[in-house]
C-alpha cells in the first residue's frame, strides 16, 4: 500500500455554502457568455493561499456600471473570433494526455476566459470515438455548481475539440499535496458537494460510473466538480444491458468485479466511499496491483478484519458489562 508525499498539511477550507445566497457569484452558464454577473459592491472575494486557507478580503468596486450589451449592435468583423471555431481558443500549456484525447490548458480569444481544451483524435476508420460523443451529449444537458461546465464543441476533419471551464487542480493532486488524510473539516466539504453533484446526475436517471479523484475536479476556492463522462450511461436506471468494465479497478464494487451487469446507483456510491476513506486516511482503500482477482481479496479481507474487530469489541464490551456467565 503505497502512500502519498507532499508538500504540507491540509487546512480548513471556508465552505461555500455559509455565503449568504444573496451574496454569492452567480454564473451565466450560456455558450454566449459564461461572465459572472456584477457582483455588489460589498461582495467579499475569495483568494486562496498557499497551504489551502482561505482569505476574505474587501472586494475593490469601481462604482460604475458595465455597459449592457444590445442586441442590435454593429456588425463584428468576419474575422474577428466566434465560438465554434478552432482559431479562437489559444493552447497555453499541455496538461495532460490519454488514450485517445490530449487535455490543455488554453485561453478564449473572445472572452479572454482560460479554458481546458479536450483534443479528442479521430481515426478515418473509426470515427468519433462513442465515448466523446457520449460525454458532449450528456454535459450539454447538465448545469450545476458541481458539475463541470462545457462552453464549446470543435470539430474538425482531424479532431473533436471540448472546451470545458478550466478548474486549477483535482482530488487526487490535492491530496498528493497534503498527505496523510486531509482535514475533518475539507472532508466534510468534499463529501458534501460530490454527494449534491451525483443526486444532481441521479435525479435526471444518468450514471457516472467512473468516479475517482482524478475525476474530481478542485478550485482554488474549495468548489468541487465532477468531470470525465466518457462511460456515464443515461435513460435507464435501472438496467439489465451494462457492461461490467466500468470503473478504475480500486473504485468497482465487489458485485461488478465478479460480472455483474445489473446494477444502478449503488454503482457510484461505492465509489464514493472509496474516496471518503482515502480522504480520510491519504491512501486508497482497495489498492489493487494485480488484477480483478487480487482486487478482490483486498476487498474480502478488509471485510474479514471489520468482522473480526466488532467480535473483539462485542467480547471487550461483554467482559466490562458482567454478562459473560448470561453467553456459556
Amino acid at each position: 500500500m503505497s502512500t502519498r508525499s507532499g508538500q504540507g498539511k491540509d487546512s480548513v477550507i471556508t465552505p461555500l455554502d455559509t455565503i449568504p445566497e444573496d451574496r454569492k457569484v452567480r454564473v451565466q452558464r450560456t455558450q454566449s457568455g459564461f461572465d459572472a454577473f456584477e457582483k455588489p459592491a460589498s461582495q467579499v472575494k475569495r483568494v486562496h493561499s498557499e497551504n489551502n486557507a482561505c482569505i476574505s478580503s474587501k472586494a475593490s468596486s469601481t462604482g460604475k456600471e458595465s455597459p449592457k450589451l444590445r442586441r442590435h449592435s454593429s456588425p463584428s468583423s468576419p474575422t474577428s473570433p466566434k465560438f465554434g471555431k478552432a482559431d479562437s481558443y489559444e493552447k497555453l500549456e499541455k496538461l495532460g494526455e490519454g488514450s485517445y484525447a490530449t487535455v490543455y490548458k488554453g485561453k478564449s480569444k473572445v472572452n479572454g476566459k482560460l479554458v481546458a481544451l479536450k483534443v479528442i483524435r479521430l481515426q478515418e476508420e473509426e470515427g468519433t470515438p462513442f465515448t466523446a460523443i457520449r460525454e458532449a451529449s450528456l454535459l450539454k444537458g447538465l448545469k450545476h455548481s458541481n458539475i463541470v461546465l462545457l462552453h464549446d464543441i470543435i470539430h474538425t476533419k482531424e479532431t473533436l475539440t471540448l472546451v470545458f471551464e478550466y478548474v486549477h487542480t483535482d482530488l487526487c493532486q490535492y491530496m498528493d499535496r497534503h498527505p496523510g488524510g486531509l482535514h475533518p473539516d475539507n472532508v466534510k466539504l468534499f463529501l458534501y458537494q460530490l454527494l449534491r453533484g451525483l443526486s444532481y446526475i441521479h435525479q435526471r436517471y444518468i450514471l457516472h460510473r467512473d468516479l475517482k479523484p482524478q475525476n474530481l475536479l478542485i478550485s482554488d476556492t474549495g468548489e468541487l466538480k465532477l468531470a470525465d463522462f466518457g462511460l456515464a450511461r443515461a435513460k435507464s436506471v435501472p438496467s439489465h444491458t451494462y457492461s461490467n468494465e466500468v470503473v478504475t479497478l480500486w473504485y468497482r464494487p465487489p458485485d461488478v468485479l465478479l460480472g455483474s451487469t445489473d446494477y444502478s446507483t449503488c454503482l457510484d456510491m461505492w465509489g464514493v466511499g472509496c474516496i471518503f476513506i482515502e480522504m480520510i486516511q491519504g491512501v486508497a482503500a482497495f489498492p489493487g496491483m494485480k488484477d480483478i482477482q487480487d482486487q478482490l481479496e483486498r476487498i474480502f479481507l478488509v471485510s474479514q478484519l471489520c468482522v473480526l474487530c466488532a467480535c473483539v469489541q462485542w467480547v471487550l464490551y461483554v467482559e466490562d458489562e458482567g454478562c459473560s456467565r448470561y453467553l456459556r
